[in-house]
């Protein structure tokens, strides 16, 4: 059978697609094939940072700082992320969910994406059914805490701002880099590639005009989706006019459109600068050289994009092990399953305990590898000193699996509970949407 999937990271024990994921996950490997920067060196710096940061389950990023110096000098910046709506949201989907709805609060301007184009083209799913699911979507982040203001929402074939984006986008993508980057074959139909050019505009559209222009941006996603990240990155700056290096006392611009947008910029700077065929040396602070010329070639009518900020988080272990997937029900736990059922899935979850009772107590358990306890750590237990108690008393032994289930199937079902009866009070004409 011909699978399509690039290369990413693949061995015996490990593989890391857009479209797949499985074996051994080995995060400090991907953070060096990937080239992502550890969380851990600047969580220090993040203003009251979510559980899900403090936690370790948030374990990378690339240019993580541009958002926090963003947060901490209160100049506009935005988080976007989307979903497919292949299947009903999940406690998967919940944890994506609940990074914008922090960042919201945390002052960013969150964009959210139903990617019925995708689903549309790569699961064959109807307009009607993706519509219908996607609104669900769009109801699940709402009850989960994204607040109206500072906040849009939309499908992708609805949004045309998306798509002219996405077609400016293609220009600049061959079809030897799509096959390089997700392993496209012959038989890769055309709206499949296409919509690798509709996320990438997806993730940049925050810096469009319409939205007060460029911005830093993040994109919180798991480290399957990273190749995403990387092409949208090197087409923020393709589709832009100006390149800019450091060098000593200031900045190099370049223009990638022809040496005569740099005759036109040199009209507009207001510090000194140096004069060269093909680059411009421009002398003074870096953040303002850069901020001004953006601003300038904004006005020259180009893009002048900002490289996406992402953060990465760990992938969720499904309730029968691997990873949690909206193809598999049995694995996961759907924002709408009947609570009483959703507890009995956790009743017959995957545990990291040992084969008898007797074992356990004797050497212990290992919550590192327990689906359930990773439902307390990413769901169900915000309070640090609560989870670190449970996992102290798993790995000594003192907590068997068989309390751990029924505490977390209680928390589960009340969860539920009170987050369905959330999504019926949840007015969707109360926000910005485009459908």
């Amino acid at each position: 059978m011909n699978r399509e999937g690039s290369k990413e990271s693949r061995n015996e024990s490990m593989v890391v697609t857009p479209w797949e994921v499985g074996g051994v996950i080995d995060y400090d490997r991907l953070l060096k094939e990937f080239g992502i920067h550890p969380f851990s060196e600047i969580i220090d710096k993040v203003p009251d940072p979510m559980h899900l940061m403090r936690r370790g389950l948030i374990f990378g990023h690339r240019d993580y700082d541009r958002i926090v110096e963003a947060m901490r000098s209160s100049k506009k910046w935005a988080v976007m992320s989307g979903f497919m709506p292949s299947g009903l949201p999940h406690f998967g989907h919940k944890m994506t969910m609940d990074e914008i709805v922090w960042h919201q609060r945390a002052g960013g301007f969150a964009h959210v994406a139903v990617a019925d184009m995708e689903a549309h083209a790569v699961r064959g799913m109807s307009w009607e059914k993706v519509k219908k699911i996607g609104k669900l979507y769009l109801k699940s982040i709402a009850a989960l805490g994204l607040k109206p203001r500072n906040c849009i929402m939309y499908f992708q074939s609805s949004a045309n701002f998306v798509k002219d984006l996405a077609f400016e986008l293609s220009s600049e993508v061959n079809w030897s880099e799509l096959k390089a980057i997700y392993g496209f074959s012959s038989e890769t139909t055309l709206a499949k590639m296409f919509v690798t050019s509709v996320q990438a505009a997806d993730i940049l559209h925050p810096q469009l005009s319409r939205f007060d222009g460029p911005k830093p941006v993040v994109v919180p996603v798991g480290a399957d989706q990273d190749p995403h990240l990387r092409l949208t990155r090197d087409l923020a700056a393709r589709v832009s006019i100006f390149a800019f290096e450091k060098i000593e006392g200031g900045v190099r611009i370049r223009s990638r459109k022809g040496n005569s947008y740099l005759r036109d910029l040199e009209k507009e700077l207001s510090f000194e600068f140096k004069s060269y065929a093909e680059h411009i040396d421009v002398f003074g602070d870096y953040g303002e050289i850069v901020e001004l010329v953006r601003k300038t070639e904004v006005e020259m009518g180009g893009f002048a994009f900002i490289p996406p900020s992402s953060t990465y988080h760990r992938f969720i272990t499904g309730l029968t092990g691997g990873k949690m997937s909206s193809s598999k029900p049995e694995s996961y736990i759907s924002l709408f399953d009947d609570p009483k059922t959703a507890a009995k899935k956790v009743k017959r979850a995957i545990t990291g305990g040992k084969g008898s009772a007797e074992e356990q107590r004797k050497f212990g358990g290992e919550p590192g590898k327990c689906a359930v306890f990773e439902l307390f750590s990413i769901h169900l237990i915000k309070k640090d000193e609560e989870l670190e108690e449970i996992k102290n008393r798993c790995k000594n032994g003192e907590q068997l699996c068989g309390q751990c289930k029924k505490l977390a199937s209680q928390l589960v079902e009340e969860f539920l509970k009170d987050f369905q009866e959330k999504v019926e009070s949840v007015n969707l004409g109360d926000y910005e949407i485009i459908c």
